[in-house]
């Protein structure tokens, strides 16, 4: 059996650090290891659409933009397939067969799905496209036959979900789809990381973001205001670093070695920890630094995605191409799915058989 990667994101806007290091750090590592037969990296604007539907110009805005991070975050297209969700009509019909093998009550109990209800104020009046979206994202993965999905851990019901499809599909209709497994960030602390607001997570939709199409000032600005330890008043006080955006940020982000560079009175960031915990630091040093680790990890970022910028028809024509072999590949396995099914009537004439 190959192995295949699947993974993808919902065009709502740029992407941001929280990605980068809770799915797209690992997926370029994955795409480079050699281990993958096929990866497939999709630009989900079909599920974008599903909270979405009265600002189909918002979606369509940030495909390029979402390719372009994706480019400049260096998925390479002689090695991964970038494709666009909605120009691969056989996943739209897979997810029609799959709606049948599951109960509304098991969506209802998916903690991401009720998670996104409550934020996007869905309570009472649910899109039911949103709704059916674990469903749909079953199709995306199983149609490339992916068994791996590199993923931040909100999506670990998702995946449990698909799993389960599968199963069902394959005890009713004969072996015939993969079960994925997720591939979760090995660093603990980029597994959900917060909004530089101190909420309990970075997203677009909450504007607490640092972008990374972001300018150096732009960062910077954003890494100065970030929340920190309210009960750090002043340099003496003893800080906390559980539940500080700050330290999270360099949990996911911090080397040895930046300390050689930027800050030399610490040779790692337990001593730096240490400091703060004992009094003594105050707030705007440790930004500082995590200033310039941020700067320092997102520089070459920057520079391929201006190289990028300047090359947008090279751009469209990847996303075409990916987007072609995407569909070959979807089509292949609708044909397998409905051939178990024994709903393939004009094939060989089964409908005569």
């Amino acid at each position: 059996m190959k192995n295949i990667i699947l993974t993808g994101d919902r065009p709502t806007g740029r992407l941001h650090v929280g990605h980068y290091v809770g799915s797209l750090k690992e997926r370029v590592s994955l795409q480079n290891s050699g281990e993958y037969d096929e990866v497939y990296i999709m630009v989900a604007d079909a599920q974008a659409l599903t909270d979405n539907a009265d600002n189909p110009e918002k979606v369509r805005q940030n495909v390029m933009q979402v390719a372009l991070d994706y480019l400049s975050c260096g998925i390479d297209p002689t090695k991964s397939n970038i494709f666009i969700q909605s120009m691969i009509p056989e996943l739209a019909e897979l997810t029609v067969y799959y709606m049948n093998l599951v109960t509304v009550s098991r969506v209802q109990r998916n903690p991401t799905v009720k998670a996104e209800i409550k934020q996007k104020n869905f309570e009472t009046s649910l899109p039911l496209g949103f709704f059916c979206y674990p469903v749909s994202q079953a199709s995306d993965i199983t149609a490339f036959k992916a068994t791996t999905v590199p993923a931040g851990e909100d999506q670990m019901p998702m995946i449990e979900q698909c799993c389960e499809i599968v199963r069902k599909f394959n005890e009713v209709y004969g072996e015939t789809l993969v079960e994925p497994k997720i591939v979760l960030p090995t660093n603990k602390s980029c597994l959900r990381l917060p909004g530089i607001d101190g909420k309990a997570k970075m997203s677009k939709s909450l504007g607490n973001c640092i972008y990374l199409s972001d300018t150096e000032e732009d960062t910077k600005k954003k890494v100065m205001s970030m929340f920190t330890d309210p009960t750090h008043l002043r340099r003496e006080d003893p800080g906390h670093v559980e539940g500080n955006p700050v330290f999270t940020y360099l949990d996911a982000f911090c080397k040895d070695e930046y300390f050689a560079e930027y800050l030399p009175d610490y040779k790692n960031l337990d001593e730096l920890k240490a400091h703060y915990q004992r009094g003594g630091l105050g707030d705007m040093v440790v930004k500082k630094f995590l200033n310039n680790v941020i700067q320092t990890e997102l520089r070459p970022i920057r520079e391929r995605r201006n190289d990028w910028e300047k090359r947008l028809p090279d751009v469209y024509e990847i996303l075409k191409q990916g987007t072609a072999k995407a569909r070959e590949t979807a089509a292949q396995t609708l044909s397998e799915v409905k051939h178990a099914m024994r709903i393939d009537y004009f094939t060989d004439d089964n409908l005569l058989k």
